[in-house]
């Protein structure tokens, strides 16, 4: 976005700094030890619970929810990271609506679900904030694994590793670790720096290096990863961007939506950042959502996200578009991108109604036009190069049930991986997962 600042309409500062820091402040303030006690006695602590099932990572709800009803919330918070140690995002980010609290006996008899996601917080937060490091390495192996991404399903993979008693190497192409929950995710998500902060604590395990500005393909082989350690795992995330497809897409200030996220998140001054009057977002994601309402909280005035299918296919949650709407952003849906105009940058976005027809997506032949200062492209990522070696699906690298890729002693999971599908908590899931089988492996058990 560096050519923001010479565009006309497209403005640093357009609100005071005191605007700036409601904006982007929590988004879901955490309980206190009172309102977490009361949220926790609504449990009914049931057997055989759905909402363990509805958890990728399959926490013992139950368990950690009684352990704070108990006034026990660091033994929760075990709970949680044993399966999940990446339980203090997720309590921010997961989309529990439709998962765990989208599950629970009281969403389905009243509408009204235990608070999951605002407890797992509670628990998380509480023995984090103590410092110490909840679990001990294993004896010492001598074996030594590289893990290629910092994100989530290789933060995850490096911890269960490490704590088995391997040596781990963590590389990231980046200049900091911890993937989308770093760069990716809306601010007001993960304030104070929490993204990093995670980190730091879950290398608190010890036995894990990382080395961050090295990217596969680039600064590393494969082929001398696999020679040099006694396995790898790749949790390389999705870093390419899919275009639009439309003329005029080239245009100054259109612009990757997760390249804005990441400006955003890695601001240290909101007042700086410049943002337009008029703004469109292609996509139906979480991505879309987070690069619309920021964009609203950035100080534009008409924020407009554009869906091609109708509302009900959009991979963002109710409760996000919910939460996109009641932050003044509209949403257009069966409508497809078919021209970008303006002299130089972008002014105006051309559109074609849809509608689902016996071949797939078509035209209805109406059309409309939206004002643009900047346009934000919102509509999926594809894996960045052919990994070399490995067999693909999909465009994602091809796994098994255990994470493992066509070359033997190579692993994969996350979004990089067939199965991914763009949830942190599964990405956790499957490296945890991963980590295991490589364990097993390696050890003979």
């Amino acid at each position: 976005m560096s050519n923001s600042q010479l565009t006309p309409g497209v403005v640093p500062g357009r609100l005071t700094t005191e605007v700036y820091a409601v904006n982007f402040s929590d988004v879901a303030p955490p309980l206190d030890d009172h309102e977490a006690r009361v949220a926790a006695d609504r449990c009914y602590f049931c057997y055989d619970a759905p909402c363990v099932t509805a958890c990728p990572t399959s926490i013992d709800i139950p368990l950690f929810i009684r352990q704070i009803s108990t006034g026990t919330p660091d033994a929760a918070a075990k709970t949680i990271f044993h399966q999940n140690i990446l339980g203090g995002i997720c309590a921010r980010v997961c989309p529990t609506e439709n998962l765990c609290e989208g599950s629970c006996v009281r969403e389905t008899a009243e509408g009204k679900p235990v608070q999951i996601g605002a407890l797992q917080r509670y628990a998380t937060d509480h023995l984090m904030d103590e410092g110490e490091h909840p679990f001990r390495r294993g004896e010492a192996t001598g074996k030594r694994i590289a893990v290629v991404g910092a994100g989530p399903a290789g933060l995850s993979a490096a911890h269960r590793l490490a704590a088995k008693g391997h040596e781990v190497t963590l590389f990231d192409a980046r200049e900091k670790a911890g993937g989308l929950n770093e760069y990716g995710i809306a601010t007001y998500k993960a304030v104070d720096g929490f993204a990093g902060r995670e980190v730091d604590w879950l290398l608190g395990i010890g036995g894990i290096s990382v080395e961050t500005g090295k990217a596969l393909g680039r600064d590393l082989s494969l082929d001398k990863l696999r020679a040099d350690y006694d396995a790898v795992f790749l949790g390389l995330g999705l870093q390419g961007v899919n275009a639009l497809r439309a003329p005029g897409e080239d245009r100054g200030e259109v612009h990757d939506a997760v390249d804005f996220i990441r400006e955003l998140r890695q601001s240290r001054d909101l007042s700086a950042l410049p943002i337009g009057r008029d703004i469109v977002v292609i996509g139906g994601g979480m991505t879309a959502v987070d690069a619309a309402v920021q964009a609203r909280h950035l100080g534009a005035q008409n924020v407009t996200i554009v869906y091609r299918r109708g509302q009900e296919r959009m991979s963002a949650s109710a409760h996000e578009q919910e939460h996109a709407t009641s932050s003044g952003v509209r949403i257009i849906c069966n409508a497809m991108p078919i021209a970008v105009h303006g002299n130089g940058t972008v002014r105006e976005v051309e559109f074609a109604h849809t509608r689902d027809g016996a071949n797939g997506l078509e035209e209805t032949g109406e059309r409309f036009r939206l004002a643009a200062d900047q346009l934000f492209r919102a509509i999926g990522q594809t894996l960045h190069g052919h990994p070399e070696g490995l067999t693909l699906s999909g465009g994602k690298i091809a796994v098994d049930a255990t994470g493992r890729t066509s070359l033997s002693g190579v692993w994969a999971g996350g979004d990089c991986a067939t199965g991914g599908d763009d949830l942190t908590v599964t990405a956790v899931a499957e490296g945890r997962d991963a980590a295991e089988d490589i364990h097993t492996q390696l050890m003979g058990a």
